[in-house]
């Protein structure tokens, strides 16, 4: 199954420095100092009608997702940046622990309200985040990051980046928090597992953690911004199509206790992993998948 999607539709088009009245060019003025700068994070994201109105920058916290889950239960606006060097707390998918060494890594959190889009779309949320971690990655620090469906961005086959969506019930109705941590300066031995690599192991051009938060954010924010307008989710497919290690391998899925093996075959419109397998195509919204050798 193929999309065809007019390169002048993708999403991938509003990514580039003539389509926006800002993109990633003007990040390399933020200064070499590491940590996150909060005052420069703002200065860079912080406008009238842009997506993020409030960013926060913290030393250590238990997980950036459970923070802005609280703060949006206590009424926090969207448009919030949580980001942290080290969580004592970090999850992932499937209540997964996420740990690395105080200092080498990034963990971000946003707080979303996609207004008037209907929840059932809300599934393209982690994967607009995993489309925004790849491409902020590649254009700030020139690995070529890549996506394996449904929540990881993998550099060279190995993983460099999770992303966790949460949906949160709040007074003023539903919304979304995002995360994702990235592994930045770890060594190989620091790493939780030798299939996870870091940026350093990979060469990265620059290892500056404004840099990257602030070029993953605005690729975040235009996309979003336009997936939030339109509703044309074909080319958003079509994108992160483009972009996916997972389709044309084998691979296992699991959901719950079912356990199924097929081909990976194209991501549809709604997102979803379509997998060929021995009783034909079956498409799944959600799932653990292994690639298989």
């Amino acid at each position: 199954m193929t999309l065809a999607i007019p390169v002048s539709v993708q999403p991938f088009a509003l990514l580039e420095p003539s389509a926006a009245r800002y993109w990633w060019r003007t990040v390399a003025q933020v200064p070499s100092s590491d940590p996150p700068d909060a005052a420069r994070l703002t200065e860079l994201l912080v406008e009238p009608g842009s997506l993020w109105q409030h960013v926060q920058v913290v030393s250590s916290t238990g997980s950036t997702n459970a923070d802005l889950v609280s703060q949006a239960r206590a009424g926090a606006k969207p448009g919030r940046v949580l980001v942290a060097e080290h969580q004592t707390a970090g999850r992932g998918r499937l209540s997964r622990e996420w740990t690395a060494p105080p200092g080498s890594s990034i963990a971000m959190s946003v707080l979303v309200r996609p207004e008037p889009v209907d929840t059932s779309r809300w599934t393209w949320l982690p994967l607009l985040a995993g489309l925004a971690v790849a491409e902020g990655l590649r254009r700030a620090t020139g690995v070529a990051a890549m996506l394996k469906w449904p929540n990881d961005v993998l550099v060279s086959d190995l993983k460099i980046s999770g992303i966790l969506a949460e949906r949160v019930q709040t007074d003023q109705g539903p919304a979304c928090v995002i995360g994702c941590g990235i592994n930045v300066s770890q060594t190989a031995d620091e790493l939780p597992a030798p299939t996870a690599t870091s940026l350093v192991l990979q060469s990265a051009t620059t290892i500056n953690k404004s840099t990257i938060v602030v070029t993953i954010l605005r690729a975040f924010a235009l996309l979003y911004q336009h997936w939030q307008s339109t509703n044309d989710d074909a080319a958003f497919a079509s994108s992160y199509l483009s972009r996916c290690t997972t389709i044309g391998r084998r691979v296992r899925v699991q959901v719950a206790d079912r356990v199924v093996e097929g081909i990976a075959d194209a991501i549809d419109s709604e997102g979803r992993l379509v997998v060929r397998t021995d009783d034909g195509l079956e498409a799944f919204a959600a799932g653990d998948v292994v690639h298989l050798r």
